[in-house]
């Protein structure tokens, strides 16, 4: 069992997928404030939906025109001059399995993985180029480390 320190965070969680629920949703709130704060920045407002492939498909096509799957959109609502993070993170959990059994991990890593990526973009981390990517992937290593 992880040793986190079960703090109330402004993290919340929300599923719209038939029978997708994540556990221990105050152990994981609680790490991400971590995340964060190993950042050096804080939580002010984090909402985590969990979505199916179809309804984060058609998201990724509304709001960033790609026609594509994806596991995770972040959207950054900081408000300026607020220096708390605050943002959505869509989640696909179908695409989190299909990918857990591709990278053959366990399902829980793959969506806590997914859930540090999304906060990482919303700290400034960019995975556009091979850099930056490289940058993104040992950084989302350090977050998982502090689970």
């Amino acid at each position: 069992m992880p040793d986190l320190r079960l703090v109330e965070t402004p993290i919340t969680f929300h599923s719209e997928a038939p029978g997708f629920r994540i556990d221990n949703e105050e152990e994981h709130g609680a790490w991400l404030a971590k995340i964060a704060a190993a950042h050096n920045a804080h939580l002010a407002e984090l909402s985590i939906v969990f979505l199916t492939d179809d309804q984060l498909l058609e998201m990724n096509r509304q709001y960033l025109n790609h026609d594509y799957y994806t596991d995770i959109l972040t959207f950054d609502n900081a408000i300026e001059g607020d220096a708390g993070i605050r943002g959505d993170l869509f989640i696909s959990h179908e695409r989190v399995q299909e990918n857990a059994e591709a990278e053959e991990t366990p399902m829980e890593d793959e969506l806590r993985r997914v859930m540090a990526h999304g906060l990482l973009h919303l700290l400034g981390f960019n995975d556009k180029s091979p850099t930056e990517r490289d940058t993104m992937r040992k950084a989302e290593d350090a977050a998982m480390a502090l689970y």
